[in-house]
């Protein structure tokens, strides 16, 4: 599918203040861009905006289930509370992440072919994210489902054999359809989806203290055991913010030389203020209540008038988390080299994601013990790849040729060696190894983390590693060394806008990269 931007003598023009929405950015129309670099002429929008995209997407029951998950595994209210908050530190990664968005103008997969080269971007920037995209719309779905099944149960509405399956599809199609509509119109939707939500989880905080033990003690367990725990725990709450290394896809339409401190702000806060409390709250409810199945036991603590807005709440959640999810999958998977439009790409990772999620809602034996291992293991393999990103900003000075970045070609500055840019690829080969030694989930316990009695250190190790590898090849290798290999400072060019072919990769981009290098 082929889309054409909007000519530059007749689109709508930024205002140095507020700039408004051009028409390839519209709300309530299907968004004209995909992986192709936003021109100077599309740009627009606030830092501010910012805020709303992701606390809507992170005012969710998931954080909830995390808190009590906490509980679960044996730690105090207060240990839990604080791993509550250190975990969610990650979000300052994010809110850094997202400033490459209005230097380069393109999504964060684009952007990831400075680290890993055209070709090695289609296994750590496109594949990886791909799979982590479908793993948590997988778990988007699945959880939205069994609260809506739940709350038509509640209701009295009879479920035939076969409902459920058609319960699911709907609320599939409602986070994917908004995906499909795209950025103008999450942003649009974003405050009133992030006011419905935080009014209804203070509700349900009044009740959740109300019924409170702050006295409450765990068992004791052996001190190695414990901080076994303790570390596991810290693993469960950071893979949370270590999923969203996808902050550039929201800020790409930021004007170029919008503020990097409001962009990193903005995001963090979005991410972070929910995460805590909603986190915090389900710590807190799980010295009430047994938290192992909280869709069902949450009648305990509330009167039985909330327990359906509850259910609502929580599959609205989710949805709206999703739509963010699968818009940033579409775009890793346009990232793989799948020459379709954006809004293809989602409604097929979309329907990948639906198949799945009927095989953890239906068919899998347990879904939470599922769901607290995979994002365990999942910490192995985001916690370097954020490393190695934010890294790059750094080395980098977040100075992206946003056009250069859409070049594929093998004459493209970001080929390196045979398309594959090695500080990037070894740094994560072997951050990502090193991590997976050390983890000890209930699916898999590495021999590393075996010898140190059970201690799970992938979350520390793994970013850790990657940064600090990835920074020592760099600066070995320095690419900016060869002149040839120096893209403009996009922090200072403007981009013209160019006809989009497959979401803007086109022979007229490739071209202009060239004829942006800077050649010393």
């Amino acid at each position: 599918m082929s889309h054409r931007t909007p000519d530059p003598e007749t689109a709508a023009q930024p205002s140095p203040t507020a700039p408004a929405a051009p028409a390839a950015d519209r709300a309530g129309h299907v968004e004209r861009h995909g992986i192709d670099v936003i021109p100077a002429s599309d740009r627009h929008g606030r830092p501010r905006e910012l805020f709303w995209v992701w606390m809507s997407a992170n005012v969710v029951y998931l954080y909830f289930v995390l808190g009590g998950v906490l509980v679960l595994l044996g730690l105090s209210l207060w240990e839990a509370l604080a791993i509550t908050v250190i975990g969610n530190l990650w979000w300052a990664a994010v809110g850094w992440l997202a400033v490459s968005g209005p230097a380069s103008g393109t999504p964060s997969v684009a952007i990831m072919r400075a680290m890993f080269g055209v070709r090695g971007n289609r296994v750590f920037g496109g594949g990886l994210g791909v799979a982590i995209g479908l793993f948590y719309e997988i778990i988007n779905i699945a959880v939205a489902t069994l609260a809506a099944n739940a709350l038509l149960g509640l209701l009295g509405v009879p479920l035939p054999a076969g409902t459920e399956w058609i319960v699911l599809v709907v609320v599939a199609a409602l986070s994917f359809m908004l995906s499909v509509y795209g950025h103008a119109t999450i942003l649009k939707l974003a405050p009133v989806f992030s006011a419905a939500l935080a009014v209804a989880f203070v509700v349900l905080a009044v009740f959740v203290l109300g019924a409170a033990d702050f006295s409450y003690t765990p068992a004791p367990m052996p001190v190695a055991d414990h901080w076994a725990m303790v570390l596991l725990g810290y693993a469960i709450v950071a893979s949370g913010p270590l999923s969203w290394g996808t902050g550039a896809d929201y800020a790409r339409y930021l004007p170029q030389h919008t503020s990097k401190r409001a962009v990193a702000w903005w995001t963090a806060l979005g991410g972070f203020i929910p995460a805590v409390l909603i986190g915090s709250l389900g710590v807190i409810a799980a010295t009430a209540i047994d938290m192992t199945d909280p869709q069902h036991t949450i009648g305990e603590i509330v009167p039985a008038w909330f327990t359906p807005i509850f259910l609502a709440i929580v599959a609205l959640g989710s949805i709206t988390n999703n739509v963010l999810v699968a818009y940033s999958t579409g775009l890793y998977a346009q990232g793989l080299g799948i020459r379709v439009s954006r809004a293809a790409t989602v409604v097929i990772t979309g329907v990948v994601a639906t198949v799945l999620a009927g095989w953890f809602v239906f068919l899998a034996p347990s879904f939470l013990d599922t769901l607290n291992a995979s994002l365990e293991l999942s910490v192995t393999v985001l916690g370097p790849l954020v490393a190695v990103y934010a890294v790059d900003i750094l080395l980098r000075r977040n100075r992206y040729d946003g056009v250069a970045l859409s070049d594929e070609r093998r004459t493209s500055p970001f080929w390196y060696s045979g398309g594959w840019f090695w500080p990037g690829t070894i740094a994560m080969v072997v951050a990502t190894t090193v991590a997976v030694l050390m983890a000890n989930t209930t699916l898999y316990v590495g021999p590393i983390a075996m010898a140190l009695g059970g201690a799970d250190l992938s979350a520390f190790a793994g970013p850790i590693l990657g940064g600090a590898i990835y920074a020592a090849l760099w600066l070995t290798t320095n690419p900016y060394r060869h002149p040839a290999r120096r893209p403009a400072a996009s922090a200072g060019t403007d981009v013209p806008a160019v006809p989009a072919v497959h979401d803007g990769i086109t022979d007229a981009a490739t071209s202009a990269a060239r004829d942006l290098e800077v050649h010393a």
